[in-house]
């Protein structure tokens, strides 16, 4: 299984001229997280690594506000993704590498993986699923992930193994783990800005 940005989906496709009628979406209780990059004063990369997560959680909840739940369950390109299923996608990817892998908390692949069909590999969120219940995962993932952070020792305690991490493979640091998250973070906000311009013509932060 791989994490990366999936083939054409199933979702309904969307005109890429921008709506003009579009409404805020379902809202939800979201992670307490900044509203702005984090100041340059911060010189401590223990804190600076965990401020840029949540300044881009912020920035990938910004680009969902405000778009209509036809425009969250669409997809204005070829690949087919939504902006929903990214979302929930972030949410795993938070799930997958702290707490099945940094703690390795006990975990079955298919609750790790499971913003991916088993069988095509895509992103995926079912109808019965809401933007509500999206949401909220997003905000409980995200909320487990600062408790694991602030719990560890420092940046370069290793992974535990038996959850992701298998022996005989030496497991990544914390460091490498949220370096990591943080490019995917970045990647995908960068997609939802062209989504979001795509949609309603906003551009910018």
């Amino acid at each position: 299984m791989t994490s990366s940005t999936p083939g054409p989906s199933a979702a309904p496709a969307l005109s890429a001229t921008p709506d003009p009628s579009a409404t805020p979406g379902a809202g939800a209780p979201v992670a307490p997280v900044a509203a702005a990059e984090p100041p340059q004063s911060i010189d401590d990369p223990a804190e600076l690594l965990p401020a840029y997560l949540d300044y881009y959680r912020s920035t990938v909840l910004g680009k969902l506000d405000g778009l209509s739940e036809a425009e969250l369950r669409g997809s204005r390109l070829p690949s087919g993704w939504t902006p929903l299923e990214l979302l929930k996608h972030l949410a795993h990817v938070e799930r997958r590498w702290l707490r099945w892998g940094f703690t390795a908390e006990p975990m079955d692949e298919r609750a790790a993986w499971g913003d991916e069909d088993p069988e095509s590999g895509r992103w995926q969120v079912p109808a019965e699923e809401s933007v509500a219940d999206v949401r909220e995962l997003f905000a409980e993932e995200c909320a487990r992930s600062r408790e694991i952070v602030a719990a560890a020792s420092s940046l370069q305690q290793r992974a535990r193994t038996g959850g992701r991490f298998q022996p005989p493979a030496t497991p990544p640091a914390l460091s490498w783990i949220l370096f990591h998250v943080l490019q995917e973070y970045a990647r995908h906000a960068g997609h939802l800005d062209i989504v979001r311009e795509l949609a309603d013509g906003s551009t910018g932060e």
